[in-house]
């Protein structure tokens, strides 16, 4: 783990950036951009949705729209017999302040689950861990208010932010989960980061094979919160 860390450290820098991204080209933190263009999407179909909600290791960066974490467990879906549409907010170089300004808009229609993937480049900018609760708890509170069911995704700190930050930040995520007793993956890229062969050649975003093993941790914790297929 500590090995991943040092990467992820090195790695998270391209989840701020611009470049090679399936998002649009104005897609950044400041200036949030429609979600990406998606075979999973049609603004005219009204079944009931999950969301995505999260920063370029949720928008695919850097990998075709249908090799995404979400992409792969809209698949899963299909498979199963859910009537189910996947809608991927991912948007690179999202922070959580950056979600929650968007988090209205992304919950338009009558979403069923909210996943929240949030806190990569919070992180990287060194911003901190109060304010990254504050973010998520607004999330949280939101979805709540509405009955949306939320898998919560958390992410490790660069560890040359120092010790107590990243037990800070790491305790943000921790704290929430059990606070609102919602489904929870404690590290997005768990058993992902650190690895070459798992990742593109930029050494930061996952591969193909990587975000298989995303989107198997993340269906983990999604499974049980589905609705009833019909």
């Amino acid at each position: 783990m500590k090995f991943a860390l040092v990467v992820l450290c090195v790695g998270l820098v391209g989840c701020g950036r611009p470049a090679q991204s399936n998002a649009p080209a104005n897609a950044t933190a400041s200036a949030p951009a429609p979600f990406p263009e998606s075979s999973q999407q049609n603004p005219t179909r009204q079944s009931p949705r999950i969301v995505f909600l999260g920063d370029s290791l949720t928008a695919g960066l850097g990998l075709p729209i249908d090799q995404s974490y979400p992409s792969l467990i809209d698949k899963k879906l299909k498979e199963r017999g859910y009537d189910l549409q996947v809608v991927n907010a991912g948007v690179s170089g999202d922070t959580s302040a950056g979600g929650l300004r968007r988090l209205e808009w992304s919950l338009e229609g009558d979403v069923k689950v909210l996943v929240v993937a949030l806190g990569a480049n919070d992180g990287l900018r060194g911003l901190p861990p109060s304010e990254l609760k504050k973010n998520l708890t607004a999330i949280l509170d939101r979805a709540k208010a509405r009955g949306i069911p939320v898998v919560l995704a958390g992410m490790e700190a660069p560890p040359n932010n120092g010790i107590d930050y990243t037990r800070e930040f790491r305790q943000v995520y921790t704290d929430l989960a059990d606070d609102y007793d919602v489904r929870f993956v404690p590290f997005l890229l768990q058993g992902v980061a650190g690895d070459a062969s798992l990742n593109q050649g930029d050494g930061i975003h996952p591969n193909a094979r990587g975000a298989a093993i995303v989107a198997d941790l993340v269906w983990k914790e999604l499974e049980p919160v589905l609705p009833r297929r019909n």
